[in-house]
């Protein structure tokens, strides 16, 4: 099951490689988009962690049968946490690639300048740049940063025991690499690998990038009881 990242959709290259490979042996996959985003209703910036944790939730009860395997992306990789803490009991392991927890406060409001935290409140809505796909500013709502406070993991033990994987490029210019490090120092579980890639950035899309995807998550699958 691929969790999507910010404002990504299920049609992105790491999703569709991730589908190939498992029809070509034979696995279930399922990807979707979250309220927002891709092909899903709704408004984007009226979305949260929360709510599209609580989406990735609903796929996992309604779509996919028995137990899973997660892989997130970016936010993904939040939301794969999240949904894994939410079903403990249907999840065998997690790959995460770029894994942002905590990114609303992290990387967004602690980062903020003074009068972006203020138009953040009078506006409701703050511009950050795009770099990627020459696409228009992110919008980054009041809702998304509030209900980050209430979805953040990295402060407190992740009560997970299930085998994780972690890979994140050195040249990562929106997460920085040592999140990996950690999210694995907060996990309770003492199957967790990171791998730190010399020359990957944040997306981890080129075909050197999409084999170790699909090597990691071969190698987490063989390894499960």
């Amino acid at each position: 099951m691929f969790l999507t990242g910010f404002k990504s959709d299920m049609t992105g290259g790491k999703a569709l490689a991730l589908e190939a490979h498992c029809r070509a042996q034979g696995r279930a996959f399922l990807r979707f988009d979250y309220t927002g985003h891709g092909q899903s209703s709704g408004v984007f910036e009226e979305g949260s962690i929360g709510a599209w944790a609580a989406d990735a939730v609903t796929a996992l009860d309604e779509l996919a049968v028995g137990e899973q395997v997660l892989v997130g992306s970016s936010m993904g990789g939040w939301i794969m946490l999240l949904t894994a803490l939410a079903r403990k009991s249907r999840i065998r392991g997690l790959l995460g690639l770029a894994a942002a927890p905590d990114f609303t406060r992290d990387l967004m409001w602690n980062t903020f300048t003074e009068d972006q935290r203020q138009q953040l409140d009078r506006d409701g809505h703050v511009d950050l740049p795009n770099d990627y796909d020459d696409q228009e500013p992110y919008r980054i709502s009041k809702p998304l940063i509030d209900d980050g406070w209430n979805q953040l993991l990295l402060d407190d033990p992740i009560e997970l025991g299930i085998p994780v994987r972690l890979i994140h490029g050195l040249l990562d210019k929106d997460v920085p690499w040592k999140t990996a490090l950690r999210i694995q120092e907060q996990l309770t579980s003492d199957d967790v690998e990171v791998q730190l890639v010399k020359n990957g950035g944040h997306r981890l899309s080129e075909p050197n990038d999409l084999d170790r995807m699909t090597r990691t998550l071969d190698a987490l699958l063989a390894g499960l009881p």
